[in-house]
Protein backbone atom coordinates (compact mmCIF):
# COMPACT_ATOMS: atom_id res chain seq x y z
CA UNK A 1 0.00 0.00 0.00
CA UNK A 2 1.08 3.69 -0.96
CA UNK A 3 0.11 7.35 -1.36
CA UNK A 4 1.40 9.95 -3.71
CA UNK A 5 1.30 11.75 -6.26
CA UNK A 6 2.74 10.64 -9.99
CA UNK A 7 5.89 9.53 -9.53
CA UNK A 8 8.71 11.59 -10.98
CA UNK A 9 12.37 11.71 -9.46
CA UNK A 10 11.98 13.46 -5.99
CA UNK A 11 14.50 15.70 -4.28
CA UNK A 12 15.12 12.97 -1.47
CA UNK A 13 14.24 9.61 -0.90
CA UNK A 14 14.00 7.91 2.48
CA UNK A 15 14.98 4.14 1.80
CA UNK A 16 14.84 0.88 4.51
CA UNK A 17 12.71 2.52 7.46
CA UNK A 18 10.36 1.60 9.57
CA UNK A 19 7.58 4.67 9.47
CA UNK A 20 5.80 5.36 11.85
CA UNK A 21 3.72 8.06 10.25
CA UNK A 22 0.91 8.60 13.06
CA UNK A 23 -1.37 9.05 10.34
CA UNK A 24 -4.20 6.31 10.85
CA UNK A 25 -4.96 6.36 7.11
CA UNK A 26 -1.38 4.79 6.24
CA UNK A 27 -0.26 3.67 9.96
CA UNK A 28 3.37 2.41 8.70
CA UNK A 29 5.69 2.62 5.43
CA UNK A 30 8.92 1.62 4.46
CA UNK A 31 10.30 4.69 2.15
CA UNK A 32 9.37 8.02 1.60
CA UNK A 33 9.81 10.98 -1.37
CA UNK A 34 9.94 14.75 -0.46
CA UNK A 35 10.04 16.96 -3.29
CA UNK A 36 9.91 20.75 -2.84
CA UNK A 37 10.20 20.36 1.04
CA UNK A 38 6.54 18.27 1.18
CA UNK A 39 6.06 14.88 1.30
CA UNK A 40 4.59 13.53 -1.95
CA UNK A 41 5.32 9.80 -1.36
CA UNK A 42 4.79 6.99 0.98
CA UNK A 43 5.37 3.31 0.86
CA UNK A 44 6.91 0.25 0.18
CA UNK A 45 11.20 0.17 -0.04
CA UNK A 46 10.90 -1.82 -3.15
CA UNK A 47 8.84 0.99 -5.11
CA UNK A 48 11.22 4.01 -4.14
CA UNK A 49 13.20 3.49 -6.96
CA UNK A 50 10.34 5.06 -9.09
CA UNK A 51 11.10 8.29 -7.28
CA UNK A 52 14.58 8.33 -7.54
CA UNK A 53 16.81 10.39 -10.48
CA UNK A 54 20.49 11.42 -10.79
CA UNK A 55 19.74 14.03 -8.47
CA UNK A 56 17.59 13.06 -5.91
CA UNK A 57 19.51 12.31 -2.35
CA UNK A 58 18.89 9.17 -0.66
CA UNK A 59 19.21 8.76 2.89
CA UNK A 60 19.42 4.97 4.06
CA UNK A 61 17.70 4.86 7.40
CA UNK A 62 19.21 0.91 7.95
CA UNK A 63 16.16 -0.26 9.29
CA UNK A 64 15.52 2.81 12.09
CA UNK A 65 12.55 3.95 13.26
CA UNK A 66 11.60 7.61 11.65
CA UNK A 67 8.75 9.71 12.98
CA UNK A 68 7.13 12.93 12.22
CA UNK A 69 9.36 15.70 13.98
CA UNK A 70 8.91 16.16 17.76
CA UNK A 71 6.52 19.35 18.82
CA UNK A 72 7.55 20.66 22.10
CA UNK A 73 4.05 22.61 22.89
CA UNK A 74 5.31 24.35 25.89
CA UNK A 75 9.45 24.58 26.06
CA UNK A 76 11.06 28.03 27.39
CA UNK A 77 13.63 28.06 24.88
CA UNK A 78 14.35 31.80 25.49
CA UNK A 79 14.94 31.47 29.23
CA UNK A 80 17.72 29.04 29.35
CA UNK A 81 19.73 27.33 30.38
CA UNK A 82 22.50 30.09 31.76
CA UNK A 83 25.84 29.38 31.06
CA UNK A 84 26.80 32.12 33.35
CA UNK A 85 25.01 31.04 35.97
CA UNK A 86 25.67 28.69 38.87
CA UNK A 87 23.86 25.34 37.86
CA UNK A 88 22.00 24.05 41.15
CA UNK A 89 20.00 21.34 39.29
CA UNK A 90 20.39 18.20 41.72
CA UNK A 91 21.61 20.41 44.72
CA UNK A 92 19.14 18.96 46.87
CA UNK A 93 20.66 19.92 50.14
CA UNK A 94 21.44 23.66 51.49
CA UNK A 95 25.23 22.75 51.87
CA UNK A 96 25.41 21.26 48.09
CA UNK A 97 23.96 24.58 46.96
CA UNK A 98 27.03 26.65 49.47
CA UNK A 99 29.48 24.01 47.36
CA UNK A 100 28.25 25.03 44.19
CA UNK A 101 28.22 28.73 44.34
CA UNK A 102 31.50 28.70 46.48
CA UNK A 103 33.10 26.85 43.57
CA UNK A 104 31.67 29.28 41.06
CA UNK A 105 33.06 32.31 42.76
CA UNK A 106 36.20 30.85 42.89
CA UNK A 107 36.00 30.72 39.49
CA UNK A 108 34.29 34.18 38.52
CA UNK A 109 36.44 36.01 41.76
CA UNK A 110 36.03 39.49 39.85
CA UNK A 111 31.91 38.92 39.30
CA UNK A 112 29.87 41.52 40.41
CA UNK A 113 26.72 39.57 40.65
CA UNK A 114 26.22 35.74 41.84
CA UNK A 115 23.74 34.94 39.70
CA UNK A 116 22.11 30.81 40.12
CA UNK A 117 19.52 29.00 38.41
CA UNK A 118 17.32 26.02 38.88
CA UNK A 119 17.40 25.62 42.52
CA UNK A 120 15.14 22.79 43.81
CA UNK A 121 12.82 23.89 46.63
CA UNK A 122 13.31 20.49 48.49
CA UNK A 123 16.84 21.34 49.52
CA UNK A 124 15.60 23.49 52.27
CA UNK A 125 14.05 20.48 53.56
CA UNK A 126 10.20 21.88 53.31
CA UNK A 127 10.74 25.72 54.41
CA UNK A 128 11.24 28.71 51.78
CA UNK A 129 14.57 30.01 51.35
CA UNK A 130 15.98 33.56 53.03
CA UNK A 131 18.83 35.72 52.65
CA UNK A 132 20.18 34.05 56.01
CA UNK A 133 20.65 30.69 53.52
CA UNK A 134 22.97 32.47 51.07
CA UNK A 135 24.23 35.14 52.73
CA UNK A 136 27.32 32.96 54.50
CA UNK A 137 28.95 32.11 50.80
CA UNK A 138 28.11 35.15 49.10
CA UNK A 139 29.10 38.12 51.59
CA UNK A 140 28.80 41.68 49.89
CA UNK A 141 28.06 40.50 46.67
CA UNK A 142 24.77 40.31 45.58
CA UNK A 143 22.98 37.09 44.86
CA UNK A 144 20.03 36.46 42.20
CA UNK A 145 19.00 32.99 42.22
CA UNK A 146 15.92 31.17 40.73
CA UNK A 147 13.83 28.38 41.35
CA UNK A 148 14.14 25.21 38.78
CA UNK A 149 10.42 26.55 37.98
CA UNK A 150 11.57 30.33 37.52
CA UNK A 151 8.65 30.72 40.02
CA UNK A 152 10.13 32.33 42.53
CA UNK A 153 13.61 34.46 42.86
CA UNK A 154 15.73 33.98 46.03
CA UNK A 155 18.22 36.83 47.06
CA UNK A 156 20.82 37.77 49.55
CA UNK A 157 20.66 41.04 51.54
CA UNK A 158 23.13 42.74 49.22
CA UNK A 159 20.93 42.24 46.51
CA UNK A 160 17.87 43.43 48.27
CA UNK A 161 19.70 46.47 48.60
CA UNK A 162 21.03 46.69 45.38
CA UNK A 163 17.20 46.52 44.00
CA UNK A 164 15.70 48.83 46.84
CA UNK A 165 13.47 46.30 48.63
CA UNK A 166 12.75 46.88 51.94
CA UNK A 167 9.43 46.43 54.39
CA UNK A 168 8.17 49.36 52.65
CA UNK A 169 8.67 48.18 49.20
CA UNK A 170 7.47 44.77 48.58
CA UNK A 171 5.49 44.98 45.36
CA UNK A 172 8.24 44.98 42.81
CA UNK A 173 7.93 45.20 39.25
CA UNK A 174 9.33 42.33 39.05
CA UNK A 175 7.34 40.01 41.80
CA UNK A 176 6.46 40.47 45.67
CA UNK A 177 8.98 40.16 48.45
CA UNK A 178 7.60 37.86 50.95
CA UNK A 179 7.91 39.20 54.31
CA UNK A 180 8.45 37.53 57.75
CA UNK A 181 4.94 37.64 59.38
CA UNK A 182 6.92 38.76 62.83
CA UNK A 183 9.25 41.73 61.58
CA UNK A 184 7.58 42.69 58.43
CA UNK A 185 10.98 42.62 57.16
CA UNK A 186 12.07 40.66 53.14
CA UNK A 187 12.85 37.52 53.67
CA UNK A 188 15.00 37.29 50.22
CA UNK A 189 11.92 35.28 48.29
CA UNK A 190 10.25 36.91 45.28
CA UNK A 191 7.14 35.11 44.70
CA UNK A 192 5.66 35.29 41.28
CA UNK A 193 8.07 36.07 39.26
CA UNK A 194 7.34 34.28 36.44
CA UNK A 195 4.08 36.81 36.60
CA UNK A 196 5.76 39.25 36.91
CA UNK A 197 9.61 39.18 36.61
CA UNK A 198 9.22 37.76 33.35
CA UNK A 199 6.85 40.54 32.11
CA UNK A 200 7.85 43.22 30.03
CA UNK A 201 7.98 45.87 32.47
CA UNK A 202 9.39 43.81 35.47
CA UNK A 203 12.64 42.18 32.82
CA UNK A 204 13.01 46.19 31.93
CA UNK A 205 13.11 46.70 35.59
CA UNK A 206 16.09 44.18 35.83
CA UNK A 207 17.81 45.32 33.49
CA UNK A 208 17.54 48.60 34.39
CA UNK A 209 18.64 47.69 37.86
CA UNK A 210 21.92 46.24 36.51
CA UNK A 211 21.07 42.39 36.89
CA UNK A 212 23.52 40.77 34.11
CA UNK A 213 20.80 37.67 34.17
CA UNK A 214 18.22 40.41 32.03
CA UNK A 215 20.47 41.60 29.59
CA UNK A 216 19.80 41.31 26.04
CA UNK A 217 23.06 39.28 24.96
CA UNK A 218 22.83 37.00 28.06
CA UNK A 219 18.96 36.26 27.06
CA UNK A 220 20.22 35.89 22.59
CA UNK A 221 22.77 33.24 24.16
CA UNK A 222 20.49 31.69 25.96
CA UNK A 223 18.17 31.32 23.45
CA UNK A 224 20.68 29.99 21.03
CA UNK A 225 21.80 27.40 23.34
CA UNK A 226 18.64 26.20 23.65
CA UNK A 227 17.93 26.53 19.98
CA UNK A 228 20.90 23.93 19.07
CA UNK A 229 19.26 21.83 21.81
CA UNK A 230 15.92 21.56 20.55
CA UNK A 231 16.75 20.66 16.55
CA UNK A 232 19.56 18.04 18.62
CA UNK A 233 16.89 16.36 20.22
CA UNK A 234 14.71 16.11 17.09
CA UNK A 235 12.04 18.89 17.91
CA UNK A 236 11.44 20.67 14.53
CA UNK A 237 8.85 23.10 16.27
CA UNK A 238 9.01 25.38 19.31
CA UNK A 239 6.56 26.95 21.14
CA UNK A 240 7.66 29.54 23.11
CA UNK A 241 4.54 30.24 25.23
CA UNK A 242 5.83 33.50 26.89
CA UNK A 243 7.38 36.82 25.45
CA UNK A 244 6.84 40.30 25.15
CA UNK A 245 6.49 42.24 21.88
CA UNK A 246 10.33 43.05 23.33
CA UNK A 247 11.87 39.38 22.87
CA UNK A 248 10.35 38.73 19.30
CA UNK A 249 14.03 40.63 18.04
CA UNK A 250 15.61 37.60 19.62
CA UNK A 251 13.69 35.55 17.02
CA UNK A 252 14.48 37.57 14.22
CA UNK A 253 18.09 37.89 15.18
CA UNK A 254 18.59 33.70 15.52
CA UNK A 255 16.52 33.05 12.41
CA UNK A 256 18.92 35.66 11.02
CA UNK A 257 21.74 34.15 12.34
CA UNK A 258 21.02 30.60 11.12
CA UNK A 259 20.30 29.57 14.90
CA UNK A 260 16.71 29.00 14.48
CA UNK A 261 16.84 25.62 12.70
CA UNK A 262 13.33 24.41 14.02
CA UNK A 263 10.32 26.14 12.88
CA UNK A 264 8.60 28.56 16.25
CA UNK A 265 5.25 29.47 17.36
CA UNK A 266 5.66 32.45 19.90
CA UNK A 267 2.82 33.10 22.24
CA UNK A 268 2.73 36.60 23.92
CA UNK A 269 2.33 37.22 27.65
CA UNK A 270 -1.12 39.09 28.85
CA UNK A 271 0.09 39.99 32.45
CA UNK A 272 -3.32 41.44 34.02
CA UNK A 273 -3.07 45.24 32.88
CA UNK A 274 -2.46 44.56 29.37
CA UNK A 275 -4.50 47.13 27.73
CA UNK A 276 -6.86 47.06 24.34
CA UNK A 277 -3.75 49.20 22.89
CA UNK A 278 -1.40 46.28 23.68
CA UNK A 279 -4.20 43.66 22.25
CA UNK A 280 -3.90 45.66 19.02
CA UNK A 281 0.00 45.51 18.93
CA UNK A 282 -0.57 41.74 19.49
CA UNK A 283 -2.67 41.56 16.84
CA UNK A 284 -0.34 43.77 14.38
CA UNK A 285 2.50 41.12 15.86
CA UNK A 286 0.41 38.19 14.57
CA UNK A 287 0.05 40.09 11.54
CA UNK A 288 3.87 40.45 10.58
CA UNK A 289 5.04 36.76 12.00
CA UNK A 290 2.65 34.61 10.34
CA UNK A 291 5.15 31.99 8.35
CA UNK A 292 5.76 28.99 8.42
CA UNK A 293 9.37 29.64 10.33
CA UNK A 294 8.39 31.71 12.48
CA UNK A 295 4.69 32.28 13.62
CA UNK A 296 3.28 34.80 16.24
CA UNK A 297 -0.47 34.67 18.09
CA UNK A 298 -1.34 33.06 21.10
CA UNK A 299 -1.91 34.57 24.47
CA UNK A 300 -0.39 33.21 27.57
CA UNK A 301 -2.21 33.61 30.70
CA UNK A 302 -2.24 32.75 34.47
CA UNK A 303 -5.29 31.63 36.95
CA UNK A 304 -2.39 30.42 39.85
CA UNK A 305 0.93 30.01 40.22
CA UNK A 306 2.95 26.64 41.43
CA UNK A 307 2.08 23.85 44.06
CA UNK A 308 5.75 23.82 45.61
CA UNK A 309 5.72 27.03 47.28
CA UNK A 310 2.16 26.91 48.00
CA UNK A 311 0.74 29.64 45.67
CA UNK A 312 -1.60 27.39 43.16
CA UNK A 313 -5.42 27.34 43.94
CA UNK A 314 -6.40 24.14 45.75
CA UNK A 315 -9.97 23.35 46.15
CA UNK A 316 -8.95 22.28 49.86
CA UNK A 317 -6.20 23.53 51.98
CA UNK A 318 -2.88 22.32 51.51
CA UNK A 319 -2.14 19.49 53.96
CA UNK A 320 -1.32 20.71 57.36
CA UNK A 321 -2.22 24.32 57.53
CA UNK A 322 -5.31 26.28 56.70
CA UNK A 323 -4.36 28.01 53.42
CA UNK A 324 -5.33 26.99 49.50
CA UNK A 325 -3.81 29.84 47.32
CA UNK A 326 -5.21 32.20 45.60
CA UNK A 327 -6.29 32.96 41.98
CA UNK A 328 -4.34 35.96 39.81
CA UNK A 329 -8.13 37.39 39.62
CA UNK A 330 -11.71 36.64 41.05
CA UNK A 331 -13.29 34.12 38.56
CA UNK A 332 -16.15 36.38 37.62
CA UNK A 333 -13.41 38.90 36.05
CA UNK A 334 -11.07 36.24 34.37
CA UNK A 335 -13.96 34.53 32.36
CA UNK A 336 -15.24 38.08 31.41
CA UNK A 337 -11.64 38.62 30.85
CA UNK A 338 -11.38 35.53 28.46
CA UNK A 339 -14.44 36.28 26.86
CA UNK A 340 -12.87 38.88 25.85
CA UNK A 341 -10.20 37.65 24.51
CA UNK A 342 -12.15 34.73 22.69
CA UNK A 343 -14.51 37.48 20.93
CA UNK A 344 -11.35 39.03 19.26
CA UNK A 345 -10.18 35.61 18.32
CA UNK A 346 -7.25 35.02 20.23
CA UNK A 347 -6.04 31.28 21.25
CA UNK A 348 -5.44 31.61 25.06
CA UNK A 349 -2.33 29.58 27.21
CA UNK A 350 -3.86 29.59 30.83
CA UNK A 351 -1.64 28.48 33.41
CA UNK A 352 -3.12 26.48 35.86
CA UNK A 353 -1.76 23.68 38.02
CA UNK A 354 -4.30 23.37 40.65
CA UNK A 355 -7.66 21.85 40.95
CA UNK A 356 -9.42 25.30 41.65
CA UNK A 357 -7.24 27.09 39.43
CA UNK A 358 -8.08 24.61 36.42
CA UNK A 359 -11.91 24.62 37.74
CA UNK A 360 -11.68 28.48 37.29
CA UNK A 361 -9.82 28.86 33.91
CA UNK A 362 -12.53 25.84 32.36
CA UNK A 363 -15.71 27.84 33.86
CA UNK A 364 -14.03 30.77 32.48
CA UNK A 365 -13.50 29.14 28.90
CA UNK A 366 -17.24 27.88 29.79
CA UNK A 367 -18.80 31.71 30.17
CA UNK A 368 -16.65 32.90 26.61
CA UNK A 369 -18.17 30.04 24.83
CA UNK A 370 -21.61 30.61 26.29
CA UNK A 371 -21.10 34.47 25.51
CA UNK A 372 -19.69 34.41 21.88
CA UNK A 373 -20.65 31.20 21.12
CA UNK A 374 -18.72 27.77 20.03
CA UNK A 375 -15.73 28.32 18.10
CA UNK A 376 -12.79 25.82 16.66
CA UNK A 377 -10.45 28.24 19.27
CA UNK A 378 -8.31 25.39 20.76
CA UNK A 379 -7.63 27.21 23.94
CA UNK A 380 -5.33 25.26 26.26
CA UNK A 381 -4.95 24.81 29.99
CA UNK A 382 -1.49 24.11 30.20
CA UNK A 383 0.28 21.58 33.57
CA UNK A 384 -3.08 20.16 34.26
CA UNK A 385 -0.85 18.83 37.39
CA UNK A 386 -3.89 18.58 40.03
CA UNK A 387 -7.45 17.74 38.43
CA UNK A 388 -10.45 16.87 40.45
CA UNK A 389 -11.98 14.12 38.59
CA UNK A 390 -15.27 16.12 38.20
CA UNK A 391 -13.68 18.23 35.99
CA UNK A 392 -11.98 15.53 33.27
CA UNK A 393 -14.78 15.33 31.19
CA UNK A 394 -15.00 19.26 30.75
CA UNK A 395 -11.61 19.32 28.43
CA UNK A 396 -13.30 17.64 25.71
CA UNK A 397 -16.84 18.86 26.15
CA UNK A 398 -15.31 22.40 25.78
CA UNK A 399 -12.75 21.62 23.06
CA UNK A 400 -10.06 22.96 25.20
CA UNK A 401 -6.44 21.28 25.03
CA UNK A 402 -4.65 19.70 27.95
CA UNK A 403 -1.33 20.86 27.38
CA UNK A 404 0.78 18.54 29.88
CA UNK A 405 4.16 18.19 30.60
CA UNK A 406 4.69 14.15 31.39
CA UNK A 407 8.11 14.60 33.43
CA UNK A 408 6.60 16.52 35.64
CA UNK A 409 4.98 13.93 37.67
CA UNK A 410 7.73 11.65 37.70
CA UNK A 411 8.10 10.55 41.50
CA UNK A 412 11.91 12.06 41.73
CA UNK A 413 10.27 15.37 40.48
CA UNK A 414 7.21 15.66 42.34
CA UNK A 415 6.61 12.37 44.14
CA UNK A 416 6.33 11.03 48.03
CA UNK A 417 9.14 12.99 49.76
CA UNK A 418 8.42 15.97 47.54
CA UNK A 419 7.24 19.23 48.00
CA UNK A 420 4.55 18.48 45.16
CA UNK A 421 3.58 15.20 46.60
CA UNK A 422 3.84 16.40 50.29
CA UNK A 423 2.05 19.96 50.19
CA UNK A 424 -1.38 18.28 48.30
CA UNK A 425 -1.10 15.20 50.68
CA UNK A 426 -1.65 11.59 49.73
CA UNK A 427 -5.31 11.86 49.89
CA UNK A 428 -5.28 14.30 46.31
CA UNK A 429 -2.29 11.89 44.81
CA UNK A 430 -4.92 10.44 42.38
CA UNK A 431 -5.05 13.61 40.58
CA UNK A 432 -1.48 14.17 39.98
CA UNK A 433 -1.55 14.58 36.02
CA UNK A 434 -4.27 12.46 35.12
CA UNK A 435 -2.89 11.85 31.84
CA UNK A 436 -5.17 8.20 31.53
CA UNK A 437 -7.98 9.92 32.14
CA UNK A 438 -7.75 12.87 30.21
CA UNK A 439 -7.01 10.37 26.84
CA UNK A 440 -9.97 8.46 28.00
CA UNK A 441 -12.71 10.67 27.96
CA UNK A 442 -11.48 12.26 24.78
CA UNK A 443 -9.70 15.65 25.40
CA UNK A 444 -6.93 16.64 23.06
CA UNK A 445 -3.62 15.79 24.92
CA UNK A 446 -0.15 18.01 23.80
CA UNK A 447 2.68 17.19 25.23
CA UNK A 448 5.63 18.83 25.75
CA UNK A 449 9.06 20.04 28.03
CA UNK A 450 8.39 22.88 29.97
CA UNK A 451 12.37 23.59 29.60
CA UNK A 452 14.48 24.67 31.33
CA UNK A 453 11.78 23.61 34.36
CA UNK A 454 12.95 19.43 32.97
CA UNK A 455 14.72 18.34 30.61
CA UNK A 456 14.29 18.96 26.92
CA UNK A 457 15.23 15.46 25.48
CA UNK A 458 10.92 14.33 24.48
CA UNK A 459 12.65 11.21 24.85
CA UNK A 460 12.42 11.69 28.57
CA UNK A 461 9.11 12.74 28.37
CA UNK A 462 7.46 9.92 26.90
CA UNK A 463 9.29 7.75 29.24
CA UNK A 464 7.72 9.38 32.05
CA UNK A 465 4.60 9.59 30.24
CA UNK A 466 4.93 5.27 29.80
CA UNK A 467 6.30 4.50 33.52
CA UNK A 468 5.50 7.61 35.47
CA UNK A 469 9.15 6.20 37.16
CA UNK A 470 12.24 7.88 37.50
CA UNK A 471 14.60 8.11 35.15
CA UNK A 472 17.40 5.34 36.65
CA UNK A 473 14.36 2.98 37.37
CA UNK A 474 12.24 2.39 41.03
CA UNK A 475 9.21 2.47 41.37
CA UNK A 476 5.96 4.35 39.41
CA UNK A 477 4.23 6.88 41.20
CA UNK A 478 0.71 6.54 40.34
CA UNK A 479 1.20 4.30 37.71
CA UNK A 480 -2.91 3.86 36.95
CA UNK A 481 -2.49 7.34 34.93
CA UNK A 482 0.31 6.27 32.64
CA UNK A 483 -0.60 5.87 29.10
CA UNK A 484 0.62 3.88 26.50
CA UNK A 485 4.19 4.66 23.90
CA UNK A 486 2.30 5.20 20.65
CA UNK A 487 -0.35 7.60 22.76
CA UNK A 488 2.73 9.50 24.23
CA UNK A 489 4.33 10.04 20.46
CA UNK A 490 1.13 11.33 19.47
CA UNK A 491 1.35 13.84 22.12
CA UNK A 492 4.87 14.71 20.99
CA UNK A 493 3.51 14.84 17.51
CA UNK A 494 -0.26 15.15 16.19
CA UNK A 495 -1.37 15.96 19.81
CA UNK A 496 1.03 19.14 19.82
CA UNK A 497 0.23 19.83 15.86
CA UNK A 498 -3.28 19.75 16.79
CA UNK A 499 -3.23 22.55 19.54
CA UNK A 500 -1.41 24.89 17.30
CA UNK A 501 -3.69 24.68 14.44
CA UNK A 502 -0.89 22.91 12.53
CA UNK A 503 -2.26 19.61 12.40
CA UNK A 504 -2.65 20.50 8.16
CA UNK A 505 0.69 21.14 7.85
CA UNK A 506 2.77 19.16 10.52
CA UNK A 507 2.20 16.29 12.90
CA UNK A 508 2.55 12.97 11.05
CA UNK A 509 4.20 11.97 7.72
CA UNK A 510 1.20 12.26 5.32
CA UNK A 511 1.83 13.52 1.79
CA UNK A 512 1.10 16.86 1.56
CA UNK A 513 2.84 17.82 4.38
CA UNK A 514 5.97 19.34 5.66
CA UNK A 515 9.17 16.64 5.72
CA UNK A 516 10.05 17.39 8.70
CA UNK A 517 11.03 13.75 10.65
CA UNK A 518 13.50 12.32 13.12
CA UNK A 519 15.38 9.06 12.52
CA UNK A 520 16.01 7.38 16.15
CA UNK A 521 19.05 5.37 17.22
CA UNK A 522 16.08 2.89 19.06
CA UNK A 523 13.08 1.97 17.88
CA UNK A 524 11.36 3.33 20.91
CA UNK A 525 7.46 1.89 19.81
CA UNK A 526 8.75 -1.97 20.30
CA UNK A 527 12.23 -1.71 23.08
CA UNK A 528 11.51 -1.87 26.40
CA UNK A 529 10.37 1.54 28.62
CA UNK A 530 13.54 1.20 30.24
CA UNK A 531 15.37 1.88 27.03
CA UNK A 532 13.55 4.99 25.92
CA UNK A 533 15.90 6.96 27.47
CA UNK A 534 19.48 7.47 25.96
CA UNK A 535 17.74 6.96 22.37
CA UNK A 536 18.68 9.79 20.08
CA UNK A 537 18.01 11.67 17.29
CA UNK A 538 20.22 10.27 14.79
CA UNK A 539 19.17 12.47 11.93
CA UNK A 540 16.84 15.67 11.99
CA UNK A 541 15.03 16.69 8.97
CA UNK A 542 13.30 20.30 8.41
CA UNK A 543 11.61 21.02 5.43
CA UNK A 544 13.31 18.03 3.65
CA UNK A 545 16.67 19.16 4.48
CA UNK A 546 19.18 17.84 7.05
CA UNK A 547 18.98 20.16 9.97
CA UNK A 548 20.90 18.14 12.46
CA UNK A 549 23.19 14.33 12.09
CA UNK A 550 24.91 12.36 14.38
Amino acid sequence: MSRHHTAAPADLVVRRARIHTVDPLLPEAQAMAVTGGRIVWLGDDADAAAWTGPLTRTLDAEGKLVLPGFIDAHNHVRLGSDDASVQLAGADTLDEVHARIRDWRAAHPDAEWIEGEAFDYSALGGRLPTTADLDPVTGDTPAFVLSYDVHTAWLNTAALRRLGISADRTRLPFGTAHTDPETGRPTGLIKDFAVQGLSRDGHRALRDLGVPWASTERQYRRLAKSLDDAIGYGITTVVEPQNSLDDLALFERARHEGRLRSRLVAALFHPRGTTDGDLDDFAAAAGRYADDRLRVGPLKLYIDDVVEPRTAALLEPYAGCRHSGDTYYPPAEFADLLAKLDARGFQCFVHATGDRGIRVALDAFAYARQVNGARDARHQIVHVECLDPADTARFAELGVVACMQPRHCAPDVAGPGKDWAENVGPDRWTKAWPMRSLHAAGAALAFSSDWNVAEMDPMTGIYTAVTRRPLDGGEPWMPEETVDVETAVHGYTMGSAYANFLENERGSLTVGKAADFVILSRDILRVPAADIPGTVAQTVVVDGEVAHSR
